[in-house]
C-alpha cells in the first residue's frame, strides 16, 4: 500500500465528512471542511491511498508561535499501517516550516501510545474547561 500525504490539498468536504463521522462516531454532517479550514488552520494533511482519502488531521494555530493538532482521523480499514503517524509527521513538518514553535495536542486516553509513543509528543499539564 502507497500512502500519499498532502499539505493544504484540495478536498471533497463529503470524503472528509464521512471519515470524520466513522471516526469519530457520529453520523456524517455536512461540514464545509475546505472553507473552514481556509479560514482558521496553519493547513491540513489527507492521505491517500490510490486517489482515497485515508486519513486527514487539522493543524489550527493563533497566528503565531503555536498550532494544534485537531480532527486526527483515519480509516477503520487503514488504521495500525502508520497513515495515523505519518499524517503527525507530516504536520509537525510543515509547523515546523511555518516556524512555530509549538505544536499542541490533547486527547482520550486510548490515544496516549499513539501520540506520546509513535509521534513524540511529551506530557504536560493543561487545563480544560467544557462549555
Amino acid at each position: 500500500m502507497t500512502v500519499t500525504y498532502e499539505w493544504r490539498g484540495d478536498l471533497d468536504n463529503a470524503a472528509v465528512n464521512a471519515l470524520h463521522a466513522q471516526g469519530f462516531d457520529h453520523p456524517p454532517l455536512k461540514i464545509d471542511w475546505l472553507s473552514q479550514l481556509r479560514r482558521h488552520s496553519l493547513g491540513w494533511v489527507c492521505a491517500r491511498v490510490d486517489g482515497r482519502l485515508v486519513g486527514f488531521v487539522n493543524v489550527a494555530w493563533d497566528g503565531g508561535v503555536h498550532a494544534f493538532i485537531l480532527d486526527t482521523v483515519v480509516d477503520r480499514r487503514d488504521r495500525g499501517s502508520g497513515v495515523g503517524t505519518g499524517l503527525v509527521a507530516r504536520a509537525v513538518q510543515e509547523a515546523r516550516a511555518a516556524q512555530c514553535e509549538w505544536l499542541h495536542v490533547d486527547f482520550d486516553d486510548d490515544l496516549k501510545r499513539f501520540y506520546f509513543d509513535a509521534c513524540g509528543f511529551t506530557p504536560t499539564d493543561a487545563g480544560l474547561i467544557q462549555l
